[in-house]
Protein backbone atom coordinates (compact mmCIF):
# COMPACT_ATOMS: atom_id res chain seq x y z
CA UNK A 1 0.00 0.00 0.00
CA UNK A 2 1.37 3.40 -0.98
CA UNK A 3 1.03 6.18 1.57
CA UNK A 4 0.15 9.53 -0.01
CA UNK A 5 1.42 12.77 1.52
CA UNK A 6 -0.01 15.99 0.12
CA UNK A 7 2.14 19.05 0.79
CA UNK A 8 0.46 22.47 0.87
CA UNK A 9 2.84 25.39 0.42
CA UNK A 10 1.35 28.88 0.71
CA UNK A 11 4.53 30.76 -0.16
CA UNK A 12 4.03 33.63 -2.56
CA UNK A 13 7.47 33.78 -4.15
CA UNK A 14 9.41 31.37 -6.28
CA UNK A 15 11.45 30.08 -4.63
CA UNK A 16 10.01 30.68 -1.16
CA UNK A 17 11.13 29.77 2.33
CA UNK A 18 7.70 28.18 2.90
CA UNK A 19 8.26 25.82 -0.03
CA UNK A 20 11.76 25.03 1.23
CA UNK A 21 10.42 24.16 4.68
CA UNK A 22 7.52 22.17 3.20
CA UNK A 23 9.92 20.12 1.07
CA UNK A 24 12.18 19.34 4.00
CA UNK A 25 9.28 18.35 6.25
CA UNK A 26 7.82 16.02 3.62
CA UNK A 27 11.23 14.44 2.97
CA UNK A 28 11.66 13.77 6.70
CA UNK A 29 8.19 12.21 6.96
CA UNK A 30 8.63 10.13 3.79
CA UNK A 31 12.01 8.86 4.99
CA UNK A 32 10.53 7.80 8.34
CA UNK A 33 7.72 5.94 6.57
CA UNK A 34 10.15 4.24 4.17
CA UNK A 35 12.29 3.13 7.11
CA UNK A 36 9.13 1.47 8.45
CA UNK A 37 8.78 -0.43 5.16
CA UNK A 38 6.12 1.76 3.54
CA UNK A 39 6.00 3.01 -0.03
CA UNK A 40 5.45 6.76 -0.17
CA UNK A 41 4.15 9.16 -2.79
CA UNK A 42 4.58 12.90 -2.16
CA UNK A 43 2.59 15.52 -4.06
CA UNK A 44 3.36 19.22 -3.61
CA UNK A 45 0.63 21.80 -4.15
CA UNK A 46 1.80 25.40 -4.60
CA UNK A 47 -1.27 27.33 -3.51
CA UNK A 48 -0.19 30.46 -5.40
CA UNK A 49 -0.79 28.54 -8.64
CA UNK A 50 -4.46 28.25 -7.63
CA UNK A 51 -4.94 31.82 -6.35
CA UNK A 52 -7.28 32.89 -9.17
CA UNK A 53 -9.41 29.74 -8.86
CA UNK A 54 -9.60 30.26 -5.10
CA UNK A 55 -10.78 33.84 -5.59
CA UNK A 56 -13.45 32.66 -8.02
CA UNK A 57 -14.53 29.94 -5.61
CA UNK A 58 -14.74 32.48 -2.79
CA UNK A 59 -17.08 34.83 -4.64
CA UNK A 60 -19.11 32.35 -6.72
CA UNK A 61 -19.08 29.21 -4.57
CA UNK A 62 -17.83 27.10 -7.46
CA UNK A 63 -14.29 25.74 -7.72
CA UNK A 64 -12.81 25.24 -11.15
CA UNK A 65 -11.80 21.80 -12.37
CA UNK A 66 -8.13 22.23 -11.40
CA UNK A 67 -8.99 23.36 -7.88
CA UNK A 68 -11.59 20.60 -7.49
CA UNK A 69 -8.92 18.01 -8.30
CA UNK A 70 -6.57 19.45 -5.67
CA UNK A 71 -9.32 19.52 -3.04
CA UNK A 72 -10.12 15.87 -3.83
CA UNK A 73 -6.46 14.87 -3.47
CA UNK A 74 -6.24 16.56 -0.09
CA UNK A 75 -9.41 14.80 1.02
CA UNK A 76 -8.02 11.37 0.12
CA UNK A 77 -4.46 11.89 1.41
CA UNK A 78 -2.97 9.69 4.12
CA UNK A 79 -1.24 12.77 5.55
CA UNK A 80 -0.88 16.49 4.90
CA UNK A 81 2.07 18.82 5.41
CA UNK A 82 0.76 22.41 5.59
CA UNK A 83 3.13 25.39 5.59
CA UNK A 84 2.24 29.08 5.49
CA UNK A 85 4.26 32.27 5.69
CA UNK A 86 3.30 34.60 8.53
CA UNK A 87 1.63 37.90 7.72
CA UNK A 88 0.60 40.31 10.50
CA UNK A 89 0.93 37.63 13.17
CA UNK A 90 -1.11 34.90 11.47
CA UNK A 91 -1.23 32.55 8.48
CA UNK A 92 -1.51 34.11 5.04
CA UNK A 93 -4.75 34.98 3.31
CA UNK A 94 -4.03 32.59 0.44
CA UNK A 95 -3.63 29.75 2.94
CA UNK A 96 -6.95 30.62 4.62
CA UNK A 97 -8.72 30.86 1.27
CA UNK A 98 -7.64 27.31 0.48
CA UNK A 99 -8.72 26.00 3.87
CA UNK A 100 -12.09 27.72 3.43
CA UNK A 101 -12.50 25.95 0.07
CA UNK A 102 -12.09 22.47 1.58
CA UNK A 103 -15.36 20.52 1.73
CA UNK A 104 -16.68 19.85 5.23
CA UNK A 105 -15.03 16.77 6.72
CA UNK A 106 -12.09 16.71 4.29
CA UNK A 107 -9.51 16.58 7.07
CA UNK A 108 -11.41 14.57 9.69
CA UNK A 109 -8.79 12.43 11.44
CA UNK A 110 -6.11 13.16 8.83
CA UNK A 111 -2.56 13.37 10.24
CA UNK A 112 -1.23 16.89 9.61
CA UNK A 113 2.22 18.37 10.16
CA UNK A 114 2.12 22.16 10.59
CA UNK A 115 4.85 24.55 9.54
CA UNK A 116 5.29 28.30 9.22
CA UNK A 117 7.97 30.74 8.11
CA UNK A 118 8.64 34.33 9.04
CA UNK A 119 11.29 36.99 9.22
CA UNK A 120 11.64 36.81 12.99
CA UNK A 121 11.35 34.22 15.74
CA UNK A 122 8.82 36.57 17.38
CA UNK A 123 6.23 35.06 15.05
CA UNK A 124 6.83 31.47 16.12
CA UNK A 125 3.69 31.34 18.28
CA UNK A 126 1.62 31.43 15.09
CA UNK A 127 1.77 27.63 15.20
CA UNK A 128 0.01 27.44 18.56
CA UNK A 129 -2.24 30.50 18.40
CA UNK A 130 -3.41 30.37 14.78
CA UNK A 131 -2.59 27.19 12.86
CA UNK A 132 -3.23 24.56 15.54
CA UNK A 133 -6.68 25.93 16.52
CA UNK A 134 -7.63 26.13 12.82
CA UNK A 135 -6.76 22.48 12.21
CA UNK A 136 -8.39 21.43 15.49
CA UNK A 137 -11.60 23.01 14.19
CA UNK A 138 -11.18 20.98 10.98
CA UNK A 139 -10.83 17.86 13.19
CA UNK A 140 -7.41 16.99 11.79
CA UNK A 141 -4.89 15.12 13.94
CA UNK A 142 -1.84 17.36 14.21
CA UNK A 143 1.64 16.30 15.22
CA UNK A 144 2.82 17.46 18.65
CA UNK A 145 5.75 19.20 17.00
CA UNK A 146 5.11 22.03 14.58
CA UNK A 147 8.06 23.70 12.86
CA UNK A 148 8.59 27.43 12.57
CA UNK A 149 11.56 28.66 10.54
CA UNK A 150 12.72 32.26 10.94
CA UNK A 151 15.21 33.87 8.59
CA UNK A 152 18.10 33.24 10.97
CA UNK A 153 17.27 29.52 11.20
CA UNK A 154 18.39 28.98 7.61
CA UNK A 155 21.85 30.42 8.36
CA UNK A 156 22.57 27.95 11.18
CA UNK A 157 20.17 25.08 10.59
CA UNK A 158 21.31 22.59 13.25
CA UNK A 159 18.37 23.08 15.61
CA UNK A 160 15.96 23.48 12.68
CA UNK A 161 17.16 20.15 11.24
CA UNK A 162 16.44 18.45 14.56
CA UNK A 163 12.91 19.87 14.74
CA UNK A 164 12.21 18.86 11.14
CA UNK A 165 13.34 15.28 11.79
CA UNK A 166 11.31 15.01 14.99
CA UNK A 167 8.18 16.38 13.30
CA UNK A 168 8.63 14.06 10.30
CA UNK A 169 8.91 11.04 12.57
CA UNK A 170 5.80 12.10 14.49
CA UNK A 171 3.82 12.40 11.26
CA UNK A 172 4.98 8.96 10.16
CA UNK A 173 3.87 7.45 13.49
CA UNK A 174 0.44 9.05 13.13
CA UNK A 175 0.09 7.69 9.60
CA UNK A 176 1.14 4.20 10.66
CA UNK A 177 -1.24 4.26 13.61
CA UNK A 178 -4.22 5.70 11.77
CA UNK A 179 -4.92 2.95 9.24
CA UNK A 180 -7.01 5.60 7.43
CA UNK A 181 -9.83 4.83 9.84
CA UNK A 182 -11.26 8.30 9.45
CA UNK A 183 -14.70 9.15 10.77
CA UNK A 184 -17.41 9.61 8.16
CA UNK A 185 -18.00 13.20 7.13
CA UNK A 186 -21.13 14.74 8.63
CA UNK A 187 -23.27 17.25 6.75
CA UNK A 188 -23.69 20.08 9.29
CA UNK A 189 -27.15 20.82 7.86
CA UNK A 190 -28.43 17.25 8.11
CA UNK A 191 -30.20 17.10 11.49
CA UNK A 192 -30.77 13.36 11.11
CA UNK A 193 -27.04 12.90 11.85
CA UNK A 194 -27.59 14.09 15.41
CA UNK A 195 -29.58 12.70 18.30
CA UNK A 196 -31.50 15.06 20.51
CA UNK A 197 -32.41 14.47 24.16
CA UNK A 198 -36.13 14.56 24.82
Amino acid sequence: MTRRIVVLSAGLGSPSSSRLLADRLSVAAARALQEAGEQVEVEVVELREHAVDLAHQLVTGFAGTRLDEVLDRVGTADAVVAVSPVFNGSYGGLFKMFVDALPVGSLDGVPVLLGATGGSARHSLVLEHALRPLFAYLRATTTSTGVFAATEDWASPGELDARIERAGQELARLVLGSGRARPAAVDPYDVSAFSFAR
